[in-house]
């Protein structure tokens, strides 16, 4: 065990730079979601002027980041894209991880409180997007889409303009595009409304999807802040507001329009086959033939962070449990010191227990930053949060695995002259650890799965990296099935592994006379 914990304590120093401060270099960090083409969309390789996503080794493409790379060519600095959820780009904005936001987003009145916007460099049109063997697929007005299951993305204006529509049943607004199209392919909703870049986009990535413009009069009431697109920046940021919209300035609309029609063109599109020999198995097993390299590297962060996060949170568990045994001081003074930090243990518990790990993930991650001004490794804060968040939950395994100890074992402890470190260290603990075995594995299965929710600190793990895939391919069912597989894979393994263990454990030698027993678990 000593050896296992130096190993994972030397591996977390050699991986992660730790905290370093905010600070300013040659690079143009900015954050988009990578995920909305022709606006930004991911790749694998450098080709038509891809930028480096920043912690992975590909690269982001599309109207977005062309628009950043003539600002950071003004600015005189590199041009890297941080991948980001879109209700993480503004804490990331302001948190200091990203100096510019640049992901198709309109400088709406409740966006302008929190950030400044510079100068519009597109104006976006709404359109809806439905599935052409669908009720609407002959819609050419708002009317005509009186009872359809309509949505959009969340936190975008596009959603409010539901509202417009009568009759239509406003479903739950959704995290991004993906699960749109995803949900609009499986019958889900009826059509969600876009923009007409992102629709034409879904209509030659996937020929069952169709775009319904509408023509004047007929469509959508917007305001220009609605319809245009800026770029974000901090609000105090005033010197860089004025030198982007210097740049943008520079930039004539005929360069926009052709701009935007080569993304369009460009943007990577890899539809399922349409052959007869072609069926669900053999487009997952060519998805991930192409992408094998992908979920390898994802599969493999998952499974360190889950590991290192199990270790340290069983570590904090067993120290916790061995000080809320411990007895009360004699001095007065240690005395209420004890209570006040067993007091603070308890809120400690309480409030990660009580918490969602994503909340968790975006207040450690981006609040660090935002209140101190440090800036923490992503990979080091998603192994700190399934730590200490493994720490709250294995407390309490392990107080129930010391109350399982008879306390006769305790008596006898202090009848010998044992110290209360001592008897918890040769007499409790061991057996603390085989009962706790396997809670402690089923934690381990748990942080697994549950590195998932690290997205929103834009971890690339197993879901990130799997989600990726599934925008570049469209192929969301088939891509989520080969994810679905290999959390499996991970689980499944170590729990053989795990129980493995707990029969080593079971495998206790007992010495009576002359007489040796061993006693093996019946199976």
């Amino acid at each position: 065990m000593k050896k296992l914990l130096l190993s994972c304590f030397l591996a977390t120093l050699f991986l992660f730079s730790g905290i370093t401060h905010i600070h300013a270099d040659e690079y143009l960090r900015v954050g988009m979601e990578a995920a909305y083409a022709p606006f930004n969309w991911t790749q694998d390789d450098d080709s038509n002027g891809a930028v480096p996503i920043e912690g992975t080794n590909q690269y982001a493409n599309g109207y977005d980041v062309q628009i950043a790379k003539k600002i950071a060519e003004g600015l005189d600095k590199k041009l890297i894209v941080v991948k980001t959820t879109w209700t993480g780009l503004i804490p990331a904005l302001t948190s200091g991880k990203i100096d510019m936001i640049a992901a198709g987003m309109s400088p709406t009145e409740e966006r302008k409180k929190e950030i400044a916007f510079s100068d519009s460099y597109y104006t976006s049109r709404p359109v809806i997007v439905v599935s052409k063997s669908g009720d609407y697929a002959n819609a050419t007005s708002l009317d005509d889409f009186s009872g359809a299951k309509l949505t959009s993305q969340q936190g975008v204006y596009l959603y409010n303009l539901i509202d417009q529509i009568n009759g239509a049943v406003k479903e739950t607004a959704m995290g991004d595009f993906n699960q749109m199209r995803q949900a609009l392919q499986s019958g889900i909703i009826d059509g969600y409304i876009s923009e007409r870049p992102d629709a034409i986009s879904a209509e030659n990535a996937n020929s069952d999807f169709k775009m319904i413009a509408f023509a004047d009069g007929k469509g959508f009431t917007t305001s220009a802040s609605d319809t245009a697109i800026a770029v974000g920046l901090r609000k105090n940021d005033t010197e860089m507001l004025a030198k982007v919209n210097s740049i943008l300035a520079g930039i004539s609309e005929d360069e926009r329009v052709h701009l935007m029609d080569k993304m369009i063109d460009e943007q990577p599109a890899e539809q399922a086959s349409d052959s007869a020999d072609s069926n669900f198995f053999s487009e997952v097993w060519t998805i991930f033939k192409n992408n094998w390299d992908q979920f390898l590297r994802g599969a493999g962060v998952t499974l360190f962070i889950s590991i290192i996060g199990t270790v340290v949170g069983l570590v904090i568990g067993l120290l916790i449990g061995v000080y809320r045994t411990a007895p009360k001081a004699g001095n007065k003074v240690l005395a209420a010191l004890q209570t006040l930090f067993g007091w603070v243990l308890n809120v400690y518990i309480e409030v990660f227990r009580g918490t969602p790990m994503i909340v968790q993930a975006m207040v450690i991650y981006y609040g660090t930053a935002q209140a101190f001004g440090i800036s923490i490794d992503r990979i080091l804060a998603a192994v700190v949060i399934v730590s200490i968040n493994t720490g709250a939950y294995m407390s309490e395994i392990v107080r129930g695995g010391i109350f399982a100890v008879d306390k006769g074992q305790f008596e006898a402890a202090t009848a010998l002259g044992f110290t209360h470190g001592q008897t918890m260290r040769k007499i409790v603990l061991p057996q603390v650890v085989r009962n706790i075995l396997p809670a402690t594995g089923n934690e381990f299965v748990i942080n697994i799965k549950d590195t998932s929710v690290l997205n929103v600190i834009s971890v690339v793990e197993l879901y990130f990296s799997g989600n990726t895939v599934a925008t570049q391919t469209y192929q969301y069912f088939q891509t989520f099935t080969i994810i679905a597989i290999i959390y499996f894979v991970l689980t499944f393994t170590v729990t053989r592994i795990l129980r493995f263990i707990e029969r080593r454990f079971d495998a206790d030698t007992y010495t009576t006379g002359t007489n040796q027993n061993q006693t093996m678990e019946v199976r």
